[in-house]
């Protein structure tokens, strides 16, 4: 019983978690079924299994999508059949461990009380549980990153006798890159992170080049198979995915500024290049692009992209400062999410209230918890390299609420501080420094009571009557 008493909080904020994502599952999404992006990440899953091909399209092997999670829904899928249901509830296992690694952060940074309050807000938070009905990667790639922020807050304590931490973040970079394009990136900002944590004598300079290279090592060996299996299919050196260029002429033509995405949506999204740009894209096909196709087809975009934002630098300060705008829009659209899809349904309605008023709290919050725990920068600074990197790379490509997701448990992370500040009494917080404030003036008026007192004996009769004085 003593063992299980502590673990008490995380069961009861998973259970917590799992549960709202159940019954999210089975009444807003119950009868959802793949499109778009979701689509294809299962059509891939189940060729994986029929083909035995990573293909888009029967046997055209395709380089665009990240292999991770088509592999997944192709594991979920020999256990209990090709359904997205499970698949479904796979990812609300992913978002409810996210939520108890939440409250394990705030824990450890903030005590057991704010760490119970970040993991529920987590499990009922409707930005987080909403993607896992939703057969996108965005589940996934949340809880990898949170765990990797996670896992190097550890190292700070355990870095001299724990390599078992740098093992798993070297696994967990390994799978996060393999979840996203981007991910590969992340290896390069933990980098950045124990070079600092070694300047700044929080990790030895020793245990920081070794424990470096052991993770980055780890994480490149999870990767190599992947590199190798594109150029093979591709003939190019592709880590990940292509895609960059689609993105890039999605979001940088003549449409974007004038079209929203949906009726009654922000301008300066993303318009689809089939739409946008129709003369680039005639001249690939659409279902029978192999892997060398894809190649070229993106480096085409990507020029095109940047003949654009060439032709039109007057504009682009108003479009980045749109990328920026969007990305904290309150609530998410997508034409596949199962909110948009079914909004009719009383459910829905009521996970739209939700969506519309708890990230402007939470914004809020967070902003303010930055500002009162920055003296606390070494614990967070890979958090904060994680919300640079993500606000920049939104501002470069373009900002969506659903781009934002990756960092919504860090702003979870970071409201917690601004309560814990407001409400404890330890180092730092709101009620210490009060504390510190009226001692300091106890202190002055004590010392002007002792000179008071020495003046009026002085003025009485001198020094030896103030010796005698009690």
């Amino acid at each position: 019983m003593k063992r299980i008493k502590p673990l008490l909080p995380a069961i009861g904020i998973f259970c917590l978690a799992l549960l709202v994502r159940v019954i999210y599952n089975n009444t807003v999404v119950y009868n959802y079924y793949p499109l778009h992006d979701s689509a294809f990440y299962q059509a891939i899953g189940f060729n994986l299994l029929k083909e035995h091909c990573f293909c888009l399209q029967s046997y055209v092997p395709t380089a665009y999508r990240a292999p991770l999670w088509p592999f997944t829904i192709a594991g979920i899928s020999i256990i209990f059949g090709p359904s997205d249901y499970f698949a479904r509830i796979f990812l609300s296992l992913i978002g409810s461990g996210t939520c108890v690694l939440v409250y394990l952060f705030a824990r450890d940074l903030f005590g057991w009380r704010i760490g119970i309050l970040a993991g529920a807000f987590a499990a009922i938070y409707p930005e987080l549980y909403i993607y896992d009905g939703w057969l996108y990667t965005e589940s996934l790639y949340i809880f990898l990153l949170f765990a990797i922020c996670y896992a190097l807050y550890r190292l700070l304590r355990t870095s001299e006798r724990n390599w078992r931490v740098w093992i798993l973040s070297g696994i967990l970079l390994g799978l996060l890159s393999l979840t996203r394009p981007n991910g590969i990136i992340v290896i390069g900002l933990f980098i950045v992170w124990a070079i600092i944590m070694a300047w700044q004598k929080l990790l030895s300079w020793r245990v920081t080049v070794k424990g470096v290279l052991a993770t980055t090592l780890i994480a490149l060996v999870l990767i190599a198979p992947w590199i190798v299996r594109n150029y093979q299919v591709s003939h190019a050196f592709i880590p990940v995915a292509t895609g960059d260029g689609t993105v890039l002429l999605g979001a940088y033509n003549n449409m974007v500024l004038t079209t929203a995405t949906y009726e009654g949506g922000p301008f300066g999204t993303w318009i689809n290049p089939l739409l946008s740009r129709p003369d680039i894209t005639r001249s690939y096909p659409i279902k029978t692009c192999s892997a060398v196709c894809e190649v070229a087809r993106e480096a085409a975009y990507k020029d095109a992209a940047v003949r654009w934002i060439r032709d039109h630098i007057h504009t682009m300060p108003h479009l980045l400062k749109l990328h920026f705008i969007n990305m904290w829009q309150p609530n998410t659209y997508e034409a596949d999410l199962p909110i948009v899809r079914f909004p009719q349904l009383q459910s829905t309605q009521f996970v739209l209230r939700m969506m519309k008023t708890f990230p402007n709290y939470l914004f809020i919050l967070a902003a303010f918890g930055f500002a009162v725990t920055w003296w606390r920068w070494r614990e967070l600074l890979f958090i904060y390299l994680m919300i640079v990197f993500t606000i920049a790379q939104n501002i470069v490509y373009y900002g969506i609420p659903r781009f934002r997701a990756p960092i919504e448990p860090m702003l979870i992370l970071l409201a917690a501080g601004a309560i814990w500040w407001l409400t404890h009494k330890e180092k730092g917080t709101l009620r210490w420094i009060i504390d510190n404030i009226r001692q300091k003036d106890e202190k002055v008026n004590i010392e002007a009571e002792i000179y008071a007192r020495i003046e009026d004996c002085l003025e009485r009769g001198g020094i030896g009557i103030c010796m005698q004085s009690p």
